[in-house]
């Protein structure tokens, strides 16, 4: 029953119609690489996963010869981006030395860096742009340029706008991968597993901020579960990370007494550094808290999440996706839903310290199981 609860069905009108049967198989432009441009709005460990996932699904699919990619140091990107230049081999691909853009949660920079990047588009420098978060998504996706767009990580790409349906993107040059229904399915199975009556939620209450959290996807279960949402405010996309940080732990504090369970939201503010502040918080309180960003959280020390096997499908998916482009598929023309397999991540060593007993519904249904909670 529980993994059934994990799948939410699609009729066939919601899903895009892929007429022609592009290729992945690895070919040149023309005789020369295909060049490939970064962009992010910040650091954020999702991202640099996300991007070495996407990297090992094109190695798969031949693009680039195999190799171990070392071991990445914080939530950068900027490093792995240099290492692609002289690490990787490949007859097809480059990551363009220079095309790495970040924004630093820095409005004013963003601005100014996503000017850069659409002259260069329309100076058709690059053949492909990863748009990798909201930000970056929401800057790209316009008809100022024609470049293939590829969004990659946006919490939400429906109700930020970045795309008009899942079916459609709005652009051909634009594809932004999308699992409309992973943020009900997840709060759904939290709510089957641990029946809370009052859920925590902290989030930067901006536009952007309440996307991330899939404030509306809460507060349409509430109303339809009967749990109240117990809110605390944050900030998120700034360029000082250590007040994110230590605003989220904030709210955790505020939140614990008061809630019998924690939807632990993706933002700025919930990183490497916090993670261990933000399972201390919660588990001194005895609160069940689940990772809306997934299993490596869990592994951190929160109790559960949809298991995301280290984003390895998501990147076989980007991969593929960039091959048809490459083998002349405009990015609208593909499917852009994705959806997690309907696993759990689980953390035993939080559930004996909150007093929850998972049950054994729950355990079948996992397949990453963590029995311990890293020390900081």
């Amino acid at each position: 029953m529980l993994i059934c609860m994990l799948v939410v069905p699609f009729t066939q009108a919601d899903l895009p119609a892929e007429n022609v049967d592009f290729s992945t198989a690895p070919v040149t432009n023309n005789g020369e690489r295909w060049r490939v441009g970064y962009f992010e709005g910040g650091e954020y460990i999702d991202y640099q996963k996300i991007l070495i996932e996407t990297v090992k699904g094109l190695m798969k699919l031949g693009w680039i010869e195999k190799t171990e990619i070392p071991e990445q140091q914080g939530e950068q990107t900027a490093q792995l981006w240099q290492w692609l230049q002289h690490g990787i081999r490949s007859e097809y691909i480059e990551f363009v030395p220079d095309a790495h853009y970040t924004a630093q949660w820095d409005e004013t920079i963003r601005s100014q860096v996503t000017e850069k990047i659409i002259v260069r588009l329309n100076q058709n420098h690059l053949d492909l742009m990863i748009a990798m978060g909201t930000w970056a998504g929401k800057a790209l996706s316009n008809d100022r340029h024609h470049a293939a767009t590829m969004v990659l990580s946006a919490s939400d790409p429906l109700s930020a706008g970045i795309i008009k349906s899942v079916s459609d993107s709005g652009y051909d040059h634009v594809h932004a991968t999308v699992d409309p229904n992973r943020y009900d399915r997840q709060v759904r199975v939290f709510h089957d597993i641990v029946n809370f009556k009052k859920l925590g939620v902290a989030y930067e209450d901006t536009e952007n901020g309440r996307s991330y959290a899939a404030l509306d996807v809460i507060e349409r279960l509430s109303r339809e579960r009967g749990f109240k949402i117990v809110r605390c405010h944050t900030l998120s996309d700034i360029s000082d990370t250590a007040r994110a940080e230590a605003s989220v732990v904030n709210c955790f504090r505020e939140l614990a007494p008061q809630v019998d369970a924690i939807y632990v939201t993706v933002q700025g503010g919930v990183t490497g550094n916090s993670i261990g502040q933000l399972v201390k918080v919660s588990n001194e309180s005895r609160v069940p808290t689940f990772s809306q960003s997934g299993s490596d959280e869990v592994k951190k020390g929160l109790l559960l999440s949809l298991s995301q096997a280290g984003f390895r499908y998501v990147g076989e998916f980007h991969a593929s996706t960039f091959a048809k482009v490459f083998n002349g598929a405009l990015p609208n023309q593909l499917t852009q839903l994705f959806e997690e397999p309907p696993r759990m991540a689980v953390n035993l060593k939080t559930a004996e310290i909150v007093g929850f007993n998972p049950p054994l519904l729950l355990l079948g249904a996992a397949d990453e199981v963590y029995r311990d909670i890293p020390s900081e």
